[in-house]
């Protein structure tokens, strides 16, 4: 394990992907949304068990000032951040998007 992780704080954005992520997918399964989701939810387990370093860094993001990394989940990227013992997750990307609206999302 790298190092313990005392948090992981969902931004507003991020939580209103996750919802429209969920909104979208139960107009066609309920169950199928609720697998998405979990399934985002288990790779951010990962970073929260210290596992921080898994993703790879961002290339769309790089000229922040701070190392933005990603996991992927099917069509999602889960664009996070590591402040000290916290993950900040800052959007969750549908990869099929034009690419150009993640540097507007995240900060």
């Amino acid at each position: 394990m790298e190092k313990s992780i005392k948090k992981t704080k969902w931004t507003n954005p991020a939580k209103k992907d996750l919802r429209n992520i969920f909104e979208y997918l139960s107009q066609f399964s309920k169950n199928a949304a609720l697998r998405v989701i979990n399934k985002i939810l288990d790779k951010v387990e990962l970073l929260e068990e210290g596992f921080t370093e898994i993703g790879q860094q961002e290339p769309l993001l790089e000229h922040k000032p701070d190392v933005y990394r990603y996991l992927v989940e099917g069509n999602y990227k889960i664009i996070y951040r590591v402040k000290g013992r916290r993950v900040i997750i800052a959007t969750v990307f549908d990869v099929r998007q034009n690419p150009d609206k993640l540097e507007k999302i995240v900060d």
